[in-house]
């Protein structure tokens, strides 16, 4: 499970900001348990509602459909593609707008080999078939198409393509063997049958998909909805939530035992990863950065002055990172972290730089070595 769980994580963190894909606040741990603490989606599953009302009315299909869309083109432009849509992995919130979810097959940038996926992975009935191949893919085209099985099973109630027989089963893909309901109108046929291509160099691209009338039309329905508005109003709360500091759980991460940089860094015991923590109230977050600016050029350090109060300080193989967040009024936490050359970061090292920093911080965090 554990490149799974990494993936996930990984994935998520990369796609905080689309109201249609669930928010991942924060990951802790135990010594025997690791948690994921989640967006609350108490809508359920969307499986849930095809099953108990069988084919949905078109409206409605139509609606959960581009807020798929929508947050999947997120996804692409992220370089993340999905692998594993299915209504089972589409949940809705209380306000019944749709949120993606479960990564944990997910594909990042660099999982690419010249450019395609190679990892057969998803649920058959929903899976594109040159992904079962295994010569190559590419996963946004393999997104498409589980987005053509999605809109047929909300608008007819059942899958295009269902056998037990997997064999049989992929031998109608291949052929496009399957039969529109009479319910299920021109507009709608033309885009299933586009993203039903065996074919993925013909098959619609999930760009082109946003491009249609019949897209553009239906997202010209959502967006003048109050629910829309409210969504809308929700996301950016959101992202300025996200922008301006941290949250209770960054404070809670803190603590002993809750650290899962040895999981999520990856092993390597020759460069190993130091970390310290202090806090300060006698400093604002600009003046951290000065001081450690100061600080480091003393101690013959190249200094780089990030963003968000983040300053790099650089010696021969060392790479130091100190991040200074202000988690409070007048309460400032510092993250002091060597990322490279950690084998030759002595503790002398430390003791030069908190020597040189010493007087501005009232709280220090024992070492934290992860190899």
């Amino acid at each position: 499970m554990e490149p799974r769980i990494v993936r996930e994580v990984a994935a998520m963190r990369r796609l905080q900001h689309h109201p249609n894909i669930l928010t991942i606040h924060e990951v802790m741990a135990t010594k025997t348990k690791i948690y994921l603490v989640m967006e609350l989606a108490s809508g359920g599953e969307l499986f849930t509602k095809v099953l108990r009302h069988g084919r949905l009315p078109g409206k409605l299909a139509r609606q959960y459909f581009t807020q798929l869309v929508s947050a999947l083109n997120f996804c692409h432009q992220n370089g993340v593609a999905h692998r594993d849509l299915k209504p089972q992995n589409l949940l809705l919130d209380q306000n019944g707008n749709l949120k993606v979810s479960d990564f944990g097959l997910s594909a990042l940038p660099e999982q690419l080999n010249n450019g395609l996926l190679h990892t057969a992975c998803g649920t058959p009935a929903y899976t594109a078939p040159e992904v079962v191949r295994r010569k190559g893919y590419d996963g946004s085209k393999a997104d498409a198409w589980s987005c053509g099985v999605i809109l047929f099973h909300l608008l007819a109630g059942y899958l295009p393509f269902d056998d037990s027989n997997l064999v049989a089963m992929y031998k109608k893909v291949h052929r496009r063997e399957f039969q529109f309901p009479e319910w299920i109108n021109k507009q709608q046929k033309a885009i299933i049958w586009q993203l039903l291509d065996p074919n993925p160099d013909t098959r619609m691209s999930i760009a082109k998909l946003m491009e249609t009338s019949w897209y553009k039309k239906a997202l010209t329905a959502l967006t003048s909805s109050k629910d829309k508005t409210s969504l809308l109003h929700d996301w950016k709360l959101k992202h300025d939530m996200v922008c301006n500091g941290v949250n209770a759980f960054d404070i809670i991460s803190l603590s002993s035992g809750l650290d899962l940089s040895g999981l999520f860094e990856g092993g390597n015991n020759n460069n190993k990863r130091k970390e310290k923590r202090y806090t300060t109230t006698a400093e604002t977050v600009d003046g951290v950065v000065e001081k450690v600016a100061e600080v480091g050029e003393r101690l013959g350090y190249k200094v780089e002055k990030g963003k968000r109060g983040v300053v790099g300080l650089g010696k021969r193989r060392v790479v130091v990172v100190v991040e200074a967040v202000e988690i409070a009024e007048s309460f400032v936490l510092v993250e002091v972290k060597v990322v490279e050359g950690g084998e030759e970061f002595e503790e002398e090292q430390w003791v030069d730089l908190e020597a040189g920093l010493g007087d501005m911080f009232v709280s220090w965090e024992n070492d934290s070595t992860v190899g």
